[in-house]
Formats: C-alpha cells, sequence, structure tokens
C-alpha cells in the first residue's frame, strides 16, 4: 500500500481502492487493453505516424501553434476536450470521473530546437535551422498515446479518476512554458504528476530512475566589465579589465563554493570569456558568461544573492565597474520516492522486471522541476537506443534521431503508472 497525498476535496489520504471493486479492471485485462490499442491503426502506428508529422514540422518556443492545433485535433477526434493556454500555444486536456481516487497528471513538452536537422530520413524536420534534437516529439507522442488509452478506458467505465493531460510549450526557453502552465492552472487539485525524456545512453525497453534530484537548477550569468581602457604599460592609470575578468573567472567559482552546502554539488562553469583587441592595449569592457548548476533547490535560492556580493566584492579591488545579469533558468527536478515506486512497480509488471534500473542524476535542467515545487512526481529517462546500436548520439544534437520502439513501451509503462497511483492493483 502506497502513501500518497490527498489535496483535492473529499480525498481520502491512502489509497485503499480495490482494482476489481472500482474498476473490474486488473493487470492481466490491462495489458491484453493495451496490445489490443497499440495494435490498432491509432495504436503504434497511428503515434509513429503522428510523431513523424510533428518532426517534420518544428516550431520554437512560444510559437507552436500548428504542433498545438494538431494534438487539439488529435484530442478532439478522441472525443476529448482539450483546453489551449492563454497564450495560444501549449494547452490541457482533463478527463475521468470524479471519485476519491488522486487526479495524476502527465507532461509533455512540445517545443523544438534552433538546430540544424542532420539526419537523412524520410520524415526530416522540413524547416531549415529548427529540429526536434531533444525528443519533445516523442514526449508529446508519447503521453498523447497514453491519454488516448486512457480516454478508452474511461468510456468504458474502467478509469478509476480524473486524469490530466500537460503539453507544455517553451520549455526550452527561460521564462520557462511551465510557468504559463502553472498560471493557467494547469496544476492545481492535481495529486501526482510524471514525465518520461527520452535518453540515449539506455536502449529501448528500459527506464532511468532515481529517487530525489534527477535533474539541474541552470542558471544564466553574464558579466560586464567596464573602465577607462589604456596602455599596457601603464595599468596604474586604469582599470585592467582583462585581470579583474580573470580574478572574478578564478575567484567566484571557489568563493561561491565555500558559501553554500558541499552537498548541493554548486557549480559556476564559464563558456565564455571576450576582451581585447591588441596585445599593448587595455580594453575598456570585457565580457563574461556562464552556468551556475546545483542539484538543491535551497542553495538556487541563495545562488543570486551570493554571486552578486562576490562580483561586487572582486570588482572594487580593482575600481571597476561591472554590470551583472543573473537569469534565473529552472529548478532541479526532485522525485519523491512514492512516486518514483509507483512507475517502477507499474513498468516492471507492464515490461518485465529489466525495465527499470538505477539512474544517475544529470546536471541538464528541465522546467519539470517547477511542478514538483509543488506536487510529488517522479522525472523518469527512457530509453530510446536502438538495441545492439553502437550509434553514440545526444541530445540537442542534429543527428539525434531516436529508436521509435519507445513509444509503445512508454504508453504501457505511463499508463500502468496512472492506474497504479489511483489506487488498481496490477497482479
Amino acid at each position: 500500500m502506497y502513501e500518497t497525498i490527498g489535496t483535492g476535496e473529499g480525498r481520502s489520504p491512502s489509497l485503499e481502492i480495490s482494482a476489481r471493486r472500482i474498476t473490474g479492471l486488473d493487470g492481466a485485462a490491462l495489458r491484453l487493453r493495451l496490445d489490443a490499442f497499440l495494435s490498432s491503426p491509432a495504436g503504434e502506428e497511428g503515434l509513429i505516424a503522428f510523431r513523424r508529422g510533428m518532426h517534420r514540422d518544428p516550431e520554437l518556443g512560444r510559437r507552436e501553434f500548428r504542433t498545438t492545433a494538431r494534438i487539439c485535433a488529435r484530442l478532439e477526434a478522441a472525443g476529448l476536450k482539450p483546453r489551449k493556454l492563454r497564450g495560444g500555444t501549449g494547452l490541457i486536456c482533463e478527463f475521468g470521473p470524479k471519485t476519491n481516487a488522486p487526479v495524476i497528471a502527465l507532461r509533455a513538452d512540445i517545443d523544438a530546437l534552433p538546430v540544424q536537422e542532420a539526419n537523412d530520413v524520410e520524415y526530416r524536420s522540413e524547416v531549415d535551422g529548427m529540429a526536434h534534437a531533444c525528443g519533445h516529439d516523442v514526449h508529446t507522442t508519447v503521453v498523447l498515446g497514453t491519454g488516448l488509452f486512457l480516454a478508452e478506458l474511461d468510456k468504458l467505465g474502467l478509469l478509476p479518476g480524473r486524469v490530466r493531460l500537460i503539453f507544455e510549450p517553451a520549455e526550452e526557453l527561460l521564462p520557462s512554458g511551465a510557468l504559463d502552465v502553472i498560471e493557467n492552472g494547469g496544476i492545481e487539485g492535481v495529486d501526482r504528476i510524471y514525465a518520461v525524456h527520452c535518453w540515449p545512453h539506455l536502449p529501448v525497453g528500459q527506464f532511468g530512475a532515481h529517487i530525489g534530484a534527477v535533474t539541474s537548477v541552470a542558471d544564466m550569468v553574464k558579466i560586464k566589465v567596464t573602465g577607462p581602457g589604456g596602455h599596457t604599460s601603464r595599468p596604474q592609470n586604469t582599470t585592467d579589465v582583462v585581470f579583474t575578468l580573470a580574478s572574478i573567472a578564478t575567484e567566484l567559482p571557489a568563493a561561491l563554493s565555500r558559501l553554500v552546502d558541499p552537498r548541493s554539488g554548486l557549480s559556476l562553469v564559464w563558456g565564455l570569456i571576450n576582451a581585447g583587441e591588441a596585445p599593448n592595449k587595455i580594453p575598456s569592457q570585457g565580457i563574461l558568461e556562464g552556468t551556475v548548476r546545483c542539484q538543491d533547490n535551497q542553495a538556487w535560492d541563495q545562488a543570486p544573492e551570493l554571486v552578486e556580493r562576490l562580483v561586487a566584492a572582486v570588482a572594487s579591488k580593482f575600481n571597476a565597474h561591472v554590470d551583472l545579469e543573473y537569469v534565473r533558468g529552472v529548478p532541479a527536478s526532485v522525485n519523491d520516492a512514492v512516486s518514483v515506486q509507483m512507475f517502477q512497480d507499474a513498468a516492471t509488471f507492464m515490461l518485465g522486471e529489466d525495465a527499470v534500473v538505477p539512474n544517475m542524476a544529470s546536471l541538464g535542467g528541465d522546467s519539470f522541476g517547477y511542478y514538483q515545487l509543488k506536487i510529488p512526481g517522479a522525472y523518469i529517462r527512457m530509453g530510446t537506443r536502438a538495441p545492439g546500436s553502437s550509434h553514440k548520439m545526444d541530445l540537442h544534437c542534429g543527428d539525434y534521431n531516436p529508436d521509435e520502439g519507445c513509444i509503445g513501451d512508454a504508453v504501457k509503462a505511463l499508463a500502468g503508472t496512472v492506474l497504479t497511483a489511483q489506487g488498481v492493483a496490477l497482479v
């Protein structure tokens, strides 16, 4: 028996719902129904066609109008009533009976990247300079397919409670589209939330699960140092911009690591430094840019003030004027143990004992962390490497092309997870 949080009106504080008593659905019946759904024209074949259509026509964050219309049309064709977000991109779709069972949300991100497609496939991107190089087309297809299957159960009176599908825009942008979803009431009344994310380092059929922080905070830092400029033979008469930049670049990460709990894993790493035009001229300005990452949201809360204070302290030693731009990124995604266990139980029942493997946390960021600040949930990595393949592709690369066999497996795992989270005993 799982412990859970009852946030909705009249909810029971524990899952004491018998699968047969409430829905008449057991694990064996669920497997048969999922196999039948995935074998139907609307199932795996139709979902792959949907994914390829979305892959051909990528759209960047907050411009996903065609993508949103495509998802809406597919949901409406199934008799569902999706609701677009106020900005016109992204949508929410809820269905199921209003019972004491927990409301479970599934989230997908729908935006593409400004990356040139490098795959030579029939469904390659038809938009120059844009591609679904992070697998958001797969995430969208998986949540869509899971929703369509669960909606079929609902029509048969076999769904225990409400299910909410969230198709989030602008996951790759700052501010993130997760904030749009939240501002539109997207997680109000939700008890638990799940997402799967493509992971090319695992084979199709396996999912990586981790309790605790699974992604990282990702903030952007830009520092501009200015001074009068001058000759390198007389640094005492001006502000040595290059030396100031170098001092900030070396002193700031070290000092920052001494002012936060070292268990947070907070790091500041520079990716750009630029100043000067000639070896004998002290420039009048220089730029330093990098990212702050950590897996502790408390340390994340402290980071902007600490960076500002430390930058000012270093710059003051050299009489330099500093402009700091600190752009908040996304919080860490922190998986709670109950949500992870529910997914693991469901996925192993549906796909076998080796379906879920331990997975290390990543310093990559994902806006899913915003939802987990408010409600429990799990962010699960979905294996997308073709079995036996030695091709080492990675996310955000133009040649990223996940094996589409992951779609059916993920639909099975997520459908089982929703039902498990709503009290169905998959035995």
